[in-house]
């Protein structure tokens, strides 16, 4: 009966492997990748995202510029539902010495990459919310919300 039962557990487990779309093939993918390039001109490659919800996501983020870091570099944030990016954008300012993420907002924060200088890709993971709509994403570097540099998450 233990072999039995060995022997079915190995076939269950090899066949839910060897079926696509089962809940194990699909996790053996992993994430989706989502490749984002920011630039000097203030602006991601992709101003939209599109998602399922609770999708597994990584979002990259490479950094083409001809400044050093210290005057020009990008992130992603994709904030909470109701948080306005403007008014997020002027706190995040004041925060240099934690990359431009304050601390104290961190609740107004779903997801968010460390900073990229010329040249450098960061990367996030993380679940798509789980609610449908519209979710902005921006870079937090002094100025660059207010030059375009933002973008929607659309859960659907």
């Amino acid at each position: 009966m233990r072999i039995r039962t060995t022997l079915t557990t190995l076939t269950l487990a090899a066949a839910m492997i060897a079926a696509p779309g089962t809940v194990m093939a699909q996790a053996a993918k992993g994430p989706r990748v989502i490749a984002l390039v920011g630039t000097d001109n203030l602006q991601f490659s992709l101003t939209t995202i599109t998602a399922k919800p609770g999708e597994a996501l990584r979002v990259t983020l490479n950094t083409k510029s001809m400044q050093p870091k210290t005057t020009m570099a990008h992130n992603f944030v994709l904030l909470a539902p109701g948080v306005e990016p403007s008014g997020f954008a002027m706190a995040a300012a004041m925060a240099r010495s934690t990359e431009y993420i304050p601390a104290a907002a961190k609740d107004k924060i779903l997801v968010a990459t460390r900073l990229a200088g010329a040249g450098e890709t960061v990367s996030a993971d993380f679940k798509a919310p789980t609610k449908p709509g519209r979710y902005i994403y921006i870079c937090t570097f002094p100025g660059h919300v207010s030059g375009g540099m933002k973008g929607v998450l659309i859960v659907k």
